[in-house]
């Protein structure tokens, strides 16, 4: 007899005093030793089992002394055989066993097969099992079987036990018999009520109430049980695959390859994902997206039509979207004429194979599970009906994932292509809800309006300044350079033909020359890039049949167009690539900072490109749902377009030494104290401001830009200083507060009171500038958060 303590007793502290007895069985025997049943088959085997206890009364009176199972191993086994018939010994799981203790004693066969296979390290230990809760469970058996209070709290107890003969886990669950058990109360055991159980049963979770009501030791436990595992690895597998499957992650596919592992007790078992592109319904012309794939191997990409897969495999499972089982993979390369799949599976050590289409979206898109093994026969048509419970949770797990990146585009789309920003979603759902719900009584039922009244607009730019003489510039140096490239090829020809033809076309092509040096005019490079391919390009298609010095001279000319415009793109390429590393600087920037602006107070924010960036923010108590909204927000927002503002300065200085351009930008802040109100514009997809009144800002916005200081020819907004726009003398005031604070840190230097000449239709407009104090060693990721920012002027 094989004696497995699965917990110390001694270290878990239990209301029970537990001791081993045999009481019930020798009732049992002893029942049958009584001479009415003399002439019971059992009667005879009775009487020496009731010899047996009065020999050894400790089995009867009990023990806790666990060196005495091995003692009475024998005597133990005799009585206890009836309980474990011989011809169920192969079978059942089952053992003989003390409760909340796990010790076991008596084994069937099966049961001692299972920890021999699990390696002499082995511990049978149940899974997941805390010590209060072994308590609490043990108070629960002590009131239904003392006091008649049955409180269901079962929790089946399982138990994980490697097989090493597999290299796998299996996994059982028990269920324990405790007929063969008895409880009684010892002195120290407080007498309950009905009034005690009812608190019990509110204060699960208070240990120390359990322990004040069964203290430690109280009630003695007298007897044995019965425990049966039931394998339920299968079961188990499926419950984990759906776990694993819902929570997702990185390493999913590592899990679930764990998971079939144990599932068919294969201990090197490999599982694969990928994705049949099919967005034009043509199965045969799909690519396939590395995933963890087997079938891909160490392509990026498989094409279907090029032969890589046999015909059965495209048919049944492209098309008709069947599982297809490749039981012995040398077989399967000698019919298909070893090929490319074939030789792809035999270079990964690939012996047999089960491929599972998954339909994944509605565009006919096919998720492939895939799912091998390193030798024949091992996965096969009779042990694929295993998966028959796990492919619906795999094809419910695709078609979340399929849902999932579907709801990630649709915000993307939302996030980068729409004006709906996070702060103002809420009042479109409300909108739409309510459509909904009204539309299901009322067909006519129409939309609301989005109008969010009484908002304070912040408005702010960061402009490329000189971007169109930049352009200009570049236009006209590529231009240069094509058309002195075209003169070398004419001067070139002329030196083996002397044809009139050539000189007269250098002419007209020097004629050109001149007319861009002197300058650009709308129309000129359409109609100089028109001359090329009527009149020089024909004449250059000779001129390459004249010899190989000419042609490679043709040759270079077309080489250093660009390929898709067909015109020399140098220059402009460079100002192009500058414009737009600046301008996914500043936006990549200031969207970045704006995250942070949110947690302040919910506002609207929206964000342009142009020759530079601008943007537009609405702050108010209708933009939010549940805060409240104070001007304390305002000014703190405002405080932080200024810190913003001077930060992008020094982002655009910094990109200067990676652009090709010296471009700089320009900044410019627009304060507008009165609240007024904006509206989603549903043709335009748009929020616009909403009333005449409100107009007027919209025109200073799009104007101010452009304006000059009165009496004078310059430019308000200019490189190196940041221009504040306003109308009313408390603006100046309070920005004068922040600017004084930001030259305390030595950001921001002399500050200029200005007022601006009047604009068409807008008069009286002054202005603040102020130098920006560039940083030599200024790092985005060193900025002031806004956290920092407000304790900076708190302090």
């Amino acid at each position: 007899m094989k004696i497995v303590e699965s917990n110390k007793i001694e270290d878990v502290e239990l209301p029970l005093q537990l001791y081993i007895s045999f009481k019930k069985v020798f009732v049992l025997f002893e029942k049958y030793a009584h001479p009415e049943f003399e002439k019971h088959p059992f009667h005879t085997s009775a009487v020496k089992m009731v010899d047996l206890f009065k020999k050894h009364p400790e089995l009867n009176d009990g023990f806790s002394d666990y060196s005495l199972l091995e003692k009475y191993k024998e005597q133990i086994n005799l009585l206890l055989n009836p309980l474990f018939p011989e011809s169920l010994l192969l079978n059942e799981i089952k053992a003989a066993s003390v409760p909340f203790s796990f010790t076991s004693f008596k084994f069937t066969d099966r049961f001692e097969n299972i920890l021999k296979n699990a390696g002499e390290d082995y511990e049978l230990t149940v899974r997941n099992f805390e010590d209060d809760s072994m308590y609490v469970m043990a108070c629960t058996f002590i009131l239904g079987f003392v006091y008649g209070y049955n409180i269901d709290i079962k929790r089946p107890f399982y138990f994980d036990i490697p097989d090493q003969t597999t290299g796998t886990m299996k996994y059982y669950r028990a269920a324990f018999n405790g007929d063969f058990s008895d409880i009684t109360p010892t002195e120290n055991a407080p007498n309950l009520t009905q009034e005690d159980f009812k608190e019990l049963l509110n204060n699960f979770e208070n240990i120390d109430l359990w322990k004040e009501k069964f203290p430690p030791n109280s009630y003695i436990f007298k007897g044995f049980g019965l425990v049966n595992l039931f394998d339920v690895t299968s079961e188990e597998m499926l419950s984990s695959i759906k776990a694993n499957l819902l929570a997702g992650g990185d390493d999913l596919i590592f899990k679930l390859q764990n998971n079939l592992r144990d599932f068919y007790a294969i201990k090197d078992l490999k599982l694969g994902y990928s994705i049949f592109d099919n967005v034009n319904h043509k199965v045969c012309e799909a690519a396939i997206k590395k995933s963890n794939s087997i079938v891909l191997n160490k392509n990026s990409e498989i094409v279907c039509g090029t032969g890589y897969f046999c015909n059965r495999i495209i048919q049944k499972v492209f098309k008709n979207h069947e599982t297809f089982i490749i039981s012995d993979i040398d077989e399967y390369g000698s019919l298909t004429g070893k090929n490319d799949f074939y030789q792809s599976l035999y270079d990964s050590g690939i012996k047999s194979i089960i491929l599972i289409p998954i339909k994944a979206t509605n565009n006919g898109d096919l998720a492939l599970l895939e799912i091998a093994s390193p030798r024949a026969y091992e996965l096969n048509s009779v042990n694929i009906n295993k998966l028959k419970d796990i492919i619906p949770v795999f094809e419910a797990a695709v078609k979340r994932v399929s849902e999932e990146r579907q709801n990630v585009l649709e915000a993307t789309i939302q996030e980068n292509y729409t004006s709906i920003h996070n702060s103002v979603k809420w009042r479109f759902y409300e909108a739409a809800e309510k459509y909904h719900f009204e539309h299901q009584t009322d067909e006519n039922a129409a939309l609301d309006e989005i109008v969010f009244n009484d908002v304070y607009p912040l408005f702010g730019q960061s402009d490329i300044k000189g971007s169109s003489t930049a352009r200009n510039i570049a236009i006209k140096e590529d231009l240069t350079t094509q058309l002195t490239l075209a003169i070398s090829v004419l001067e070139n020809a002329c030196e083996t033909e002397k044809l009139p033809i050539y000189n007269e076309l250098m002419f007209r092509v020097s004629t050109y020359l001149n007319d861009v040096k002197s300058g650009l005019s709308a129309g000129d490079e359409v109609s100089i890039l028109e001359f090329l391919s009527r009149e020089i390009y024909p004449v250059f298609s000779h001129i390459k049949e004249i010899s190989s010095k000419h042609s490679k001279k043709v040759d270079t000319y077309m080489n250093r167009l660009d390929k898709n415009l067909n015109v020399v793109y140098e220059k402009r390429k460079e100002y192009e690539e500058s414009v737009t590393l600046l301008n996914d600087k500043l936006a990549r920037f200031i969207d970045n900072k704006q995250k942070e602006a949110q947690e302040m107070f919910p506002h609207y924010f929206e964000r342009y490109k142009t020759d530079g960036v601008e943007y537009n923010m609405y702050i108010g108590q209708s933009i939010t749902k549940n805060k409240t909204f104070d001007k304390l927000y305002l000014y703190n927002l405002r405080l932080w377009q200024l810190q913003v503002t001077y930060e992008m300065e020094n982002v655009a200085y910094f990109e200067l030494s990676n652009m090709k351009n010296d471009l700089r930008v320009a900044s410019l802040i627009l304060v507008h104290s009165n609240a007024m109100a904006i509206k989603f514009r549903m043709d335009e997809k748009q929020f616009d401001v909403d009333g005449a009144y409100n107009i007027r800002y919209e025109i200073i916005k799009k104007r101010i830009d452009k304006a000059h200081l009165k009496g004078s020819e310059e430019r308000l907004t200019v490189p190196g200083k940041i221009a504040i726009v306003y109308s009313q003398e408390k603006d100046a005031l309070e920005y004068t507060k922040y600017i004084k604070y930001l030259q305390s840190k030595n950001q921001l230097g002399k500050l200029e009171y200005l007022e601006l000449e009047d604009l068409q239709g807008v008069s009286g407009l002054k202005a603040l500038r102020v130098e920006v104090i560039y940083q030599k060693d200024f790092k985005e990721k060193n900025t002031f958060s806004f956290d920092d920012l407000i304790k900076e002027i708190e302090a």
